[in-house]
């Protein structure tokens, strides 16, 4: 349980502060005119829809271990009881990893999207164009972000993952078409504009993927070189080793 709790609240800090820097590093860019770079229902709804039932799903459904193993290696509490999961320097680490990722964000779309021929007659895509495409990829990082986190999958954790993302669309595509004074600059901008370009899609999936290697890569290295308690429970089991997790256990593995 101590796991799912810190994952939850480290997870908040993540993609609250990925969604709040990227628009600070716009307004930067914008010499702080009080221009938006989202529409004001994008903003509205981004912690109600788009990124919330994600995070119900890994407080609910996933585990790190069975509950098996927890009984039969008791050592596995100590991560909470020495707090190894919810200590300062990984709450400032995923703090961190928020603010690299609104940075990949703003720069790589805004400097691979200024000046370049975004439309099939030539014209370059303008903030509205530019406020979408950032916005979308916020919803496909800290959404894909959860997806690497998880530990355990059911279907109902990839049903509100990749759900959510699909909601963006769904809610971009209706709300596009309410009137301009409704709608104002989300007005018809993924159906006329972001989806027929094949510039748009490209963009989403090189900013996404570089923002989330960070992460990977880290994990990765903790995974192997720097293992937890359940990262070891993991990692044995999966290799058929159950037999050899006790004595590593009782060695003391580094945390």
């Amino acid at each position: 349980m101590i796991f799912y709790c810190w994952m939850q609240i480290c997870y908040f800090f993540y993609k609250n502060i990925a969604f709040g820097f990227a628009l600070f590093w716009f307004e930067a860019y914008a010499s702080f005119s009080g221009q938006p770079a989202y529409n004001d229902w994008f903003m509205s709804f981004y912690n109600v829809f788009f990124t919330s039932l994600p995070v119900i799903a890994l407080g609910v459904f996933d585990q790190d271990v069975s509950a098996w193993l927890c009984l039969k290696y008791p050592l596995l509490y100590q991560e909470g009881v020495q707090n190894v999961l919810f200590s300062w320097p990984r709450i400032l680490g995923w703090m961190c990893n928020g603010v690299l990722t609104s940075v990949v964000i703003f720069f790589f779309t805004t400097n691979s999207m200024i000046d370049q021929a975004f439309r099939k007659d030539g014209q370059v895509a303008d903030y509205q164009i530019l406020g979408a495409t950032m916005y979308t990829c916020v919803v496909w990082a800290v959404n894909c972000q959860m997806a690497l986190s998880i530990n355990y999958f059911t279907w109902i954790q990839h049903f509100f993952i990749w759900g959510s993302i699909a909601l963006w669309y769904i809610f971009l595509v209706i709300f596009g078409f309410l009137p301009p004074n409704v709608s104002t600059t989300a007005y018809r901008v993924l159906v006329e504009a972001c989806a027929p370009s094949a510039f748009h899609w490209l963009v989403i999936l090189l900013v996404v993927i570089s923002s989330l290697l960070p992460y990977f890569s880290y994990r990765a290295f903790q995974s192997r070189f720097r293992p937890m308690y359940h990262d070891i429970i993991q990692m044995r089991r999966a290799e058929g080793a159950e037999r050899e997790i006790s004595g590593e256990l009782t060695a003391g593995v580094r945390l």
